[in-house]
């Protein structure tokens, strides 16, 4: 097994008339590219292409895909929002298990932010909200380090965006657990003193409300410079950490959650998972 990644930033590399820039697209050539030839040589079987966010909401979304599969020969399959949402719930439910109860789970991307209740594999409800940290970043975040007052505003927009998603993922039920997905959440739980992801997927990793507001104090006034030097921040992440931050405490706030816990699989998983389930006849029991 062999994992290889490559930060593309396309929601910040989308213009003012919503188009994937020049920029933008070559590197999704590239690294579709590149994939499908690191793909190849492993031997791979069959390639699974598929495009969130980014991609589904961009105006030219059928030019640029066009253009993957021309110069690449990759068919770029986009995920809708709320399967974006439903294929990271499943693979939530399968690291958990049925005796986690009803699960709350918050996932920001670089577009978007999904966020699901459910108490079983499907969840009960489900949203993809316009509220990623690459989105936000290049909308309201463009100054370096961005300002107290822009901080301040984009927190007020935050809270007025979540209030009906929140309404409606309270009435579905209270959850016996509320977790947290995707690499932002990875970072900010790092950042608030949760483990290293060298010390395994298996350590229980947690994310507080009073930590997150500690952080956004300290990395809001930081530049994108100083933060790449925070261990837990990568170079990519640096400049849409602060973003990212801000929605996880809108969430967290809108929803009364003063802690959540990190789960390490996602959408990649939940791909994997009912490709899987799909070509069995049936649910995959997975054994960790």
């Amino acid at each position: 097994m062999s994992s290889t990644k490559s930060t593309l930033r396309l929601a910040e590399n989308t213009d003012d008339r919503g188009d994937i820039t020049v920029v933008g697209a070559d590197r999704l050539v590239a690294a579709v590219g590149d994939f499908a030839s690191i793909a190849a040589t492993s031997g791979c079987g069959e390639l699974m292409a598929f495009a969130t966010s980014a991609v589904r909401d961009a105006t030219n979304s059928d030019a640029v895909l066009a253009r993957v599969r021309e110069e690449t020969g990759v068919n770029l399959e986009v995920l809708s929002g709320v399967d974006e949402a439903r294929l990271t719930f499943l693979a939530v439910r399968r690291w958990y298990g049925w005796s986690a109860g009803r699960i709350m789970n918050f996932d920001i991307g670089g577009g978007s932010l999904e966020l699901t209740s459910g108490g079983d594999e499907d969840p009960d409800v489900a949203f993809s909200l316009q509220l990623g940290a690459g989105r936000l970043t290049r909308d309201w975040l463009q100054s370096d380090p961005p300002g107290k007052r822009r901080v301040a505003v984009l927190r007020d927009w935050l809270d007025a965006e979540l209030v009906e998603p929140a309404k409606a993922l309270r009435a579905a039920g209270a959850p016996d657990r509320v977790v947290g997905t995707s690499k932002t959440f990875r970072s900010l739980a790092r950042l608030t003193g949760a483990a290293p992801s060298a010390s395994g997927a298996r350590v229980r990793r947690t994310l507080t409300a009073s930590g997150l507001r500690q952080l956004i104090a300290f990395i809001s006034r930081m530049t994108t410079a100083d933060r790449a030097e925070l261990e837990g921040v990568s170079a990519d992440r640096s400049q849409q950490i602060v973003a990212g931050a801000l929605i996880a405490e809108a969430t967290m706030r809108a929803l009364a959650v003063e802690e959540l816990e990190i789960c390490p699989w996602a959408l990649r998983e939940g791909l994997i998972l009912r490709k899987l389930d799909t070509e069995m006849g049936g649910e995959l029991v997975v054994t960790r």
